[in-house]
């Protein structure tokens, strides 16, 4: 059973694959290309992509008979792999899901803090030996207590948000969801995504990726934000269309904004980047030690059923 891990573990991570399999670990950390993803497929059994290598149907069409039969995902998102054309290929695929949803949202209450206090801009400004000190009226946020935040997307990662927002800053809850959601406090189902984003104070963007939920968050919707609401987005890049919300923060249309992932990540536009409204982080969403290394033992779990003939524990 030979396997690729297409990145780099934590040490407790890839001693155990070196200790379970015929494992072969990529050094680079940078996404796969077109050529090492197809020898992927040709020469092992298991591959682990994770978020950037673009396994699509044209990657799957170069290698008509893959050795590759298990594509275990590391992260809960699978917008780079297309699922059909690897089935269509006899390859199953698998994924993380549960060991990212609280430290997700973790970020996205990070995010909202440091926005809506403009955490960022204070810390540049006291970096650039700037700062003349403390008066009353510097810096002036917005205070999140109380507030109305609405989610779009009320998933796993959407719920542990909205119950941090409930319990830790008593803020009102509204959410889109595609069904009503049990819970174990109060939330209110908008209507629609114009009606959530014209009513909230915050905005955070929980949506799985792909061509379904692609630019999502339009111009439309960021005019239909109040004037001192501030848009998060923890999901993928591209379900914000980054050119509107560029020019909605540049014309001071919403009140700020806060980002852990980009459209065309890891590029991130010059226009975005010299904006005090915006708070900029470099997709941390996961990035812990116990987390990343609790995703990494999911996917050799995979691994471990799949080597067993056994039912994948997290299959898509």
């Amino acid at each position: 059973m030979r396997v690729l891990l297409s990145r780099p573990l934590t040490a407790e991570v890839e001693a155990r694959a070196r200790a379970e399999f015929d494992v072969e670990i990529r050094s680079s950390t940078a996404v796969m290309s077109a050529d090492e993803m197809q020898r992927a497929l040709v020469q092992f059994d298991v591959v682990m992509p994770t978020l950037g290598d673009a396994f699509d149907a044209q990657v799957f069409s170069k290698v008509p008979d893959p050795r590759c039969k298990l594509l275990a995902n590391f992260g809960v998102g699978i917008n780079h792999i297309d699922v059909v054309a690897a089935r269509a290929a006899g390859i199953e695929v698998s994924n993380t899901p549960g060991a990212v949803t609280d430290a997700t949202a973790d970020i996205a209450m990070t995010l909202m803090l440091m926005s809506a206090r403009r955490a960022g801009e204070g810390e540049r400004l006291l970096r650039s030996g700037q700062w003349q000190g403390w008066h009353p009226t510097q810096l002036l946020g917005l205070h999140l207590s109380g507030k109305q935040v609405g989610i779009v997307g009320m998933g796993r990662i959407g719920q542990a948000i909205a119950r941090r927002c409930h319990y830790g800053f008593g803020m009102r809850v509204s959410y889109l969801a595609r069904s009503a959601k049990e819970l174990d406090f109060a939330a209110d189902r908008a209507a629609s995504l114009i009606a959530l984003a014209s009513e909230v104070d915050i905005l955070v963007v929980a949506v799985p990726g792909g061509a379904e939920t692609r630019h999502l968050i339009n111009a439309e919707v960021l005019e239909a934000m109040q004037p001192s609401a501030h848009l998060i987005n923890i999901s993928r890049g591209e379900v914000i269309d980054e050119a509107a919300l560029i020019a909605a923060l540049q014309g001071g249309q919403i009140g700020g904004a806060g980002l852990d992932v980009y459209e065309f990540e890891p590029v991130v536009p010059q226009a975005l980047m010299v904006l005090d409204n915006v708070s900029l982080l470099p997709h941390l969403g996961t990035a812990t030690q116990e987390v990343r290394s609790d995703m990494g033992h999911m996917v050799l779990d995979n691994v471990a059923a799949f080597a067993a003939g056994r039912v994948l524990p997290n299959p898509v």
